[in-house]
C-alpha cells in the first residue's frame, strides 16, 4: 500500500550538482524543498577523509561510488538490427550514485560552450549549406550571452582557476582567444603546470596554435566562495576522477553548497529512496508529485506543487518515459521526442615516451592541463572537410594510478615479462595528448525502453542505441592528425597513436558525458523542454542536466549543465512562482 505524505512546495529527484543548485536557489524564496536521492548520504569528513587511502580497487575497479548494476543498468546495442543486452558492469561511462552525484568523482574540467555551439544548426547551415538528412542537430533555444552571467556565477561558486582569453570583448594573451566574452576574470589563477604541460605549450606555440591553461575546479590557492564555503589548495595527489576529494580542494556540492544548504529549516533530503514515477493528475497536464520507494520496499506518494528532475541524464530520460510524459522517439517514423538525439563524446589521443626526461605523472590533478581550442566548434574553416564540429586538444596530467594506467610503446606484448619491463621503464617517462571531440546528433542514435529486461522493481530498463557516425569519424580522423603533429613536436623518443577506430564499444572507459534524450528547443515539435527547461507537456515539471543538450559540444558538459540550472532557477523564481504555467507559449 502506498502511503501518502504531507505535501511540499518542491520535490527534487536526485541530489547532485543541479539538485544542490536548485535547492539553494529555491529555498531563498522560502519554499519548502525536499530532495529525494536513491543513493547514500556522502560528506567529505565521513566518506573521503585524508586518513583513508585512495584505494583503486575499492573506488574504481569495484565501483563503490557508482550506480549498482545489480539493481539497475541499461541495455546497449550499436544499431536497431541488433538485440540489446544489459551492461553487467560499467565501462565507457560511470553514472554516480549518492549525494553529490557525478560531481563527487569528476575531474573538475569546467568549460563554457562556444557561442556557436548554442546555434549549431543555423550557424553551420548558414556557413556550409544544408546538413545531412540523417543529422538531427538543432539550436538550443538559448544563447551564450543569455547564459554568460550564470557561467560566471558557477565559476565563482566553484573557485575555478584559469586565465580569461576574452574579457568583455578584449582578447588577452595567455587565455583562450576563441571563448565567448567573459564579464569577469576567473576567480582563481591557473594551476601550476608540470613538465608535460610545458612541453605541450612549447610544441603548440611552435605550430602556430594558441595554448592556454585548462579551466580547473581543483583549487590553485585557498578560496572562499560567495556562500562562505572554504576550499583548500590542491595537493596534486592525482586522485580526482573516480574519487572523492578529502582535502576540500575539488569543487563539488559537498564543498561549495551543502554546508550552507543543510542548515536551512526549509530544506530536507531523503537518501536510499528511489523515485519510481512522476505522478500526474487526470488531465496528464499537471504533476501532483512523485511515487518513491525506500530501501525496505515501502512505497510513498510525495505530493508537491513543483517537480524538478535533477538526476543523471539517463535516469531523467527514463523517468519521463516510465511516467508517460511525452512520446518516446521512434527513429523509424521520426515520431516522438523523448529519447531523441542521444549523443556522447568522440575521443582519441597519442602517448608520448621520453628517454631521459621524467614526466612524474603521479604529481597530477583532475584539471591540470594545457589546451588548444583552434580546432574546436567552428573555430576553423570546415569547408571541404566532410564534417561539422570539432574538439579541444589537451595535455592533462590527471593521474598516474598504477593499476589503471600502464602506457607502453607500440609493439609491446600485452602480458608477461616484456610487458612488465615496458611498464616499469615508461611509467615515469610518458604523457598523453588527447582530443576531446563533439558528438553531433543523428537520427539513429537514441534511447528508449527495453522490451525484455527490467530492474529490481519490474520496470523496463533503458535501452541505448548508439554508434559513431560518419561525421564523428571524419572529425576524429582530422583531430587525431592534429594530435599526432603536436605529440611528435614535444621532443619524445616516440609516440603511440590511439585513433578512434571501430564501432562504439561500451566497455573501455571514455567519458561520462552522456547527453540528449530530453532535449531543449524552441517549440513542442522539436523539443521535450522549452528554453527554461520546463516541460512543454507538464508545465510544473522542469528537467535539468545534459539530457537537454540537442547535441554535445567538444567540451566537458558540467559548466553548461550548471549554467542552465541557474538560468532555469532564475526563471522559476522571477516568473513561474508569480504566475505558475507555461513560461513559453507554444
Amino acid at each position: 500500500m502506498t502511503r501518502k505524505l504531507p505535501p511540499v512546495d518542491v520535490v527534487l529527484v536526485g541530489f547532485g550538482w543541479t539538485g544542490a543548485i536548485l535547492a539553494q536557489e529555491l529555498t531563498q524564496d522560502g519554499l519548502q524543498v525536499l530532495a529525494i536521492e536513491r543513493g547514500a548520504w556522502r560528506d567529505t569528513p565521513s566518506h573521503f577523509p585524508t586518513t583513508v587511502a585512495q584505494d583503486e580497487l575499492r573506488w574504481y575497479w569495484r565501483k563503490e561510488m557508482f550506480q549498482s548494476t545489480a539493481r539497475e543498468t541499461l541495455t546497449f546495442r550499436n544499431s536497431r538490427g541488433e538485440t540489446a543486452l544489459p551492461m553487467r558492469r560499467w565501462g565507457s561511462f560511470l553514472p554516480g550514485e549518492g549525494v553529490g552525484g557525478g560531481g563527487v568523482h569528476w575531474n573538475g574540467q569546467t568549460w563554457r560552450f562556444l557561442p556557436s555551439d548554442f546555434v549549431a544548426a543555423s550557424h553551420n547551415a548558414g556557413r556550409y549549406g544544408p546538413l545531412g538528412p540523417e543529422m538531427t542537430v538543432q539550436d538550443y533555444g538559448v544563447t551564450y550571452d543569455e547564459l554568460e552571467p550564470h557561467y560566471d556565477r558557477f565559476e565563482k561558486l566553484c573557485g575555478i582557476g584559469g586565465r580569461a582569453g576574452n574579457l568583455n570583448g578584449e582578447i588577452r594573451a595567455g587565455g583562450n582567444p576563441f571563448e565567448g566574452p567573459r564579464s569577469a576574470e576567473y576567480p582563481n589563477p591557473p594551476m601550476h603546470m608540470t613538465f608535460a604541460q610545458h612541453r605541450f605549450e612549447a610544441a603548440t606555440g611552435e605550430l602556430g596554435l594558441k595554448p592556454f591553461p585548462g579551466p580547473s575546479a581543483n583549487m590553485s590557492q585557498p578560496y572562499v566562495n560567495p556562500l562562505g564555503c572554504q576550499l583548500a589548495p590542491c595537493t596534486y595527489c592525482g586522485f580526482c576522477e573516480k574519487y572523492g576529494c578529502g582535502n576540500y580542494s575539488k569543487a563539488s556540492a559537498q564543498t561549495t553548497i551543502l554546508p550552507v544548504l543543510m542548515r536551512k529549516p526549509n530544506f530536507s533530503v531523503k537518501t536510499h529512496n528511489e523515485v519510481l514515477q512522476v505522478k500526474l493528475d487526470s488531465t496528464g497536464r499537471r504533476a501532483t508529485g512523485v511515487i518513491h520507494v525506500d530501501q525496505n520496499g515501502e512505497e510513498y506518494e510525495q505530493p508537491a506543487d513543483l517537480v524538478i528532475l535533477c538526476a543523471y541524464q539517463l535516469s531523467n530520460t527514463r523517468l519521463m518515459m516510465l511516467s508517460g510524459i511525452g512520446e518516446i522517439y521512434d527513429p523509424a517514423t521520426g515520431d516522438g521526442l523523448v529519447g531523441k538525439n542521444y549523443c556522447y563524446q568522440v575521443m582519441s589521443g597519442a602517448d608520448v615516451f621520453f628517454d631521459d626526461k621524467y614526466t612524474n605523472e603521479f604529481v597530477g590533478a583532475g584539471a591540470l592541463g594545457m589546451c588548444v581550442d583552434d580546432y574546436n566548434g567552428d573555430n576553423f574553416d570546415h569547408s571541404g572537410l566532410g564534417f561539422i564540429g570539432g574538439g579541444y586538444i589537451a595535455c592533462w596530467t590527471t593521474h598516474s594510478r598504477p593499476i589503471e594506467r600502464q602506457r607502453t610503446p607500440e609493439g609491446t606484448p600485452t602480458w608477461g615479462s616484456a610487458w612488465k619491463k615496458a611498464v616499469a621503464e615508461n611509467f615515469l617517462k610518458s604523457t598523453n595528448v588527447g582530443a576531446h571531440g563533439a558528438s553531433m546528433a543523428h537520427a539513429g542514435n537514441h534511447l528508449d525502453l527495453d522490451p525484455t529486461y527490467t530492474d529490481v522493481y519490474g520496470r523496463p530498463l533503458m535501452r541505448m542505441t548508439f554508434d559513431f557516425t560518419a561525421n564523428d569519424r571524419a572529425m576524429s580522423v582530422f583531430l587525431t592528425e592534429r594530435v599526432r603533429e603536436i605529440a611528435e613536436r614535444m621532443g619524445g623518443r616516440e609516440i603511440r597513436l590511439n585513433p578512434r577506430e571501430g564501432p562504439y564499444d561500451s566497455m573501455p572507459y571514455q567519458t561520462t558525458h552522456n547527453t540528449g534524450g530530453t532535449i531543449m528547443g524552441t517549440n513542442p515539435s522539436n523539443s521535450v523542454v522549452n528554453r527554461y527547461l520546463q516541460s512543454w507537456d507538464v508545465p510544473n515539471l522542469f528537467v535539468m542536466g545534459a539530457g537537454v543538450f540537442p547535441q554535445n559540444a567538444g567540451y566537458n558538459p558540467t559548466g553548461t549543465v550548471a549554467a542552465l540550472a541557474y538560468w532555469s532557477a532564475d526563471a522559476i523564481r522571477a516568473r513561474y512562482l508569480r504566475n505558475p504555467g507555461p513560461l513559453v507559449q507554444a
